[in-house]
């Protein structure tokens, strides 16, 4: 839910209006995927049906780690169902599960700390997605810098051709424009391997997951649990 908007807005130069109108599609997965969860939560192990969602979140992750600078609406189409319909498949049965082994008198007060730990936990996760996304920009910003000198012939190559394009505008330093040009073209791709990287971060967890729910006891009672959802 952070990564994407921040992407279209950082890399794609979108607006509001723009992120939202790419990014709803999320949201009518998950509308769409929330009764068939319900009927599920019924129906199956909910230690399976859990792992089917931490599945499929390492999935849309993992897809995320081939982005580009040019993905737009269709690109990130699949990975969004993928992590809308996840997103329901996990919340039903890790309620159900946090809450269902307790008894009824405890379950308001279990239900009030189930949401302040999760609340807390999205709030570190956050920040730690945050903080990893600008060290690794910084790195890879040094590493791509030390590539593009005036020792590089590629680089010259490229400063060269893009000057000649801007001489063709009256009025325009065709030096300086080529070089903000170019330092630019190697922030943009230092932010996309920074968001690589976190994505990939996060296929790793989220398959990690998918293990461990494994190593989980299923709760005696299934359904009735779910209070702490929203």
């Amino acid at each position: 839910t952070y990564l994407y908007p921040v992407f279209l807005g950082r890399i794609r130069g979108y607006d509001s209006m723009m992120i939202g109108e790419a990014l709803f599609v999320s949201g009518l997965a998950m509308f769409f995927t929330a009764p068939v969860a319900g009927i599920l939560s019924n129906k199956i192990d909910l230690r399976l049906m859990m792992m089917i969602g931490f599945v499929g979140f390492a999935t849309g992750t993992w897809w995320m780690t081939h982005l580009t600078a040019d993905w737009d609406f269709y690109e990130l189409l699949i990975p969004q169902i993928l992590r809308g319909c996840s997103m329901m498949l996990c919340m039903v049965p890790i309620n159900n599960i946090a809450l269902g082994t307790l008894p009824p008198e405890r379950l308001k007060n279990a239900s009030g700390l189930f949401n302040l730990t999760r609340n807390l936990g999205g709030a570190v996760g956050l920040a730690l997605i945050n903080t990893v996304l600008i060290d690794r920009n910084a790195f890879h910003y040094a590493r791509l810098a030390e590539h593009v000198q005036w020792g590089s012939q590629a680089a010259q190559t490229k400063l060269q051709n893009m000057t000649l394009n801007f001489e063709q505008t009256a009025g325009l330093d065709a030096g300086s424009a080529a070089m903000s040009k170019l330092s630019g073209m190697v922030h943009q791709q230092a932010a996309l391997l920074s968001f690589m990287d976190v994505f990939m971060m996060l296929t790793v967890l989220f398959a990690s997951l998918g293990f461990f729910v494994l190593f989980i006891n299923k709760p005696a009672q299934q359904g009735g649990g779910s209070g702490g959802g929203h």
